[in-house]
Formats: C-alpha cells, structure tokens, sequence
C-alpha cells in the first residue's frame, strides 16, 4: 500500500504538469476554436530562457522574466500564425503555421543552447521529504502547487478583471462579443499569450526534475493535448482531472507492468473517451442550429 501510494503521489506531480499545458490549450480554443501546436517548444523556451538568466536573478526572480517572456511570445504566435489563417477564414491553415513556428522556435533554441540537455539547478533541496510514509522531492510539491496556482490565477483574472471577463464573453460567442464592442482579435491576441505564458511557467517548474533542452516539451505538450482532448477542451476542470489521470496511470502502469507500457494506458483512454464522448469527459455538446 505504501508503494502504491507513493506511485500515486508521483503520479500527481505528473498530471499536474499536464494539466498546465492542457489549461493553455484550453484558453485558446475557448476564444477563437484554434490550438497552438507549438505549446511544447513554448515549455522549452520558457525553460532554457530561466536557465540563462537564474544565475544572475536566482530561481524566484527569474520566473516573473519567464512568465512576461511567455506572455511575448504567445502574442508573437497568433499575430504570425493564427491571425492571418483566420482572416482568411482557413480553416487548418493555423494547425500548420503553429507547427511551423514551433519547428521555428526549436532550432532556433537548438542554435542558441545547443543540442545537448542541460542540468537545471534546483532552487529546493533535492533530499526527499517523508510525508506519511511517503516521500516525496520539495520540487514534486512545488511542481503540484505552482500549477494549482497558476491555473486559479487565470480564472481569477477572467472572473475579475475587465479582460477576463471579456475573454470570457469572446469564448461564450465571439460574434455576439465582438457586437457589444469588445475587441475580439485582442482577446485572442490575449488568449495566446497566456497560453504560452502558463506553457513557459510549466518549464521552469518542471526543468529542476528533469533535463532541459530545445526538444524536452514535445513529448509532454502531445501528451497535454491527450488530456486536453480527454478532459475537455473547454473545460477547465477536465484539464485537470484528465491531467490526473494520465499522470496517474503512466506512474501505475510503468511499476506493475513495464515502463516501455507506461504511454499505452493514456493513449487506450483517449480512444474510448473519443469514442464514447468526443466532447471529453467534462466537455458539453453544443447543437447547432441551421
């Protein structure tokens, strides 16, 4: 029971980074029905850039550069590649700009720190803590709470805030909002750069427990978009459950069975939940009238 609860507990930690890539995958689709397919090379950016400046701002000061470095280059991304497909109503055309940014944004990281993985320094011990019987890394913690954080800080901004609200509006019916005045190609200007700005904050979390280097997110945002589809991509809260489950299973399955397996379990459950209830888990079918 031990050992399962401490699989469950790593498994969290997982999810949660998951999670907060799926949550970015959820914002822009909520407003304008486009994805940003570069979010991993958004992670891996936002990783290599807090790896060059900690040394001179430490951990802790680095990542309000990280998130205002995110914020940027979300903005960088739909002004290239989505504005221009959606104006002239392509209906795909965003899915291959956005990859091609992303391919982009990969070499260029790859030119700048190189191809080989990088250590990033932990700002927290790295001794485990014995939690009841079960230990964990500060990092792990910290990975679940900055995520926790993160993700209740952009539906207190969309709740709160004036643009929130109107990018709330804008994903509720963009026609209807851009009528009532609202500035809706901002909004999903907006809805990008938070995006990428919560994609970056996820690579400064989860850089310290793993390696960083140009290509550490592929493997992650494709996995955060299995979530994304199994939770809902309008929902916030099945980013998260879909996040945990992932997460979870991939730590269960890798112990009882075998770690060449541990990506099969996610994958099995994307195919019946798409089967089941294309919408996700937490997602609502919308009727359309014509």
């Amino acid at each position: 029971m031990t050992i399962f609860l401490q699989l469950i507990a790593s498994g969290v930690a997982v999810g949660m980074i998951y999670a907060a890539i799926a949550f970015g995958y959820q914002l822009t689709f909520a407003t304008s029905k486009t994805l940003n397919f570069g979010q991993g090379e958004a992670l891996a950016l936002g990783a290599l850039f807090g790896l060059t400046l900690a040394p001179f701002t430490g951990y802790w000061l680095m990542i309000p550069l990280v998130l205002v470095f995110g914020f940027a280059l979300g903005a960088v991304v739909e002004r290239l590649g989505v504005r221009p497909a959606v104006k002239i109503k392509s209906e795909y055309g965003w899915i291959m700009a956005t990859i091609a940014l992303g391919i982009i944004f990969r070499n260029l990281a790859e030119n700048i720190w190189g191809r080989d993985d990088l250590k990033f320094p932990s700002p927290l011990p790295e001794e485990a803590l014995q939690l009841g019987g079960i230990r964990m890394l500060p990092m792990e913690l910290l990975i679940i709470a900055g995520a926790l954080l993160m993700m209740l800080a952009v539906e207190i901004f969309n709740r709160k805030s004036i643009w929130g609200k109107a990018v709330i509006a804008t994903s509720n019916d963009i026609d209807a909002a851009g009528l009532m005045g609202i500035n809706t190609k901002r909004v999903i200007t907006l809805s990008y750069s938070i995006s990428a700005m919560t994609a970056a904050f996820a690579g400064v979390l989860v850089a310290p427990v793993t390696l960083t280097g140009a290509t550490m997110g592929a493997v992650l945002a494709l996995k955060a978009f299995a979530v994304a589809i199994i939770g809902g991509l309008e929902s916030g809260l099945g980013v998260i459950v879909g996040g945990l489950i992932l997460g979870v299973a991939e730590t269960l399955t890798g112990f009882y069975i075998s770690t060449g397996y541990k990506d099969v379990p996610g994958l099995i459950l994307l195919l019946v939940v798409l089967s089941i209830r294309p919408v996700g888990l937490f997602g609502k079918a919308v009727i359309k009238k014509v």
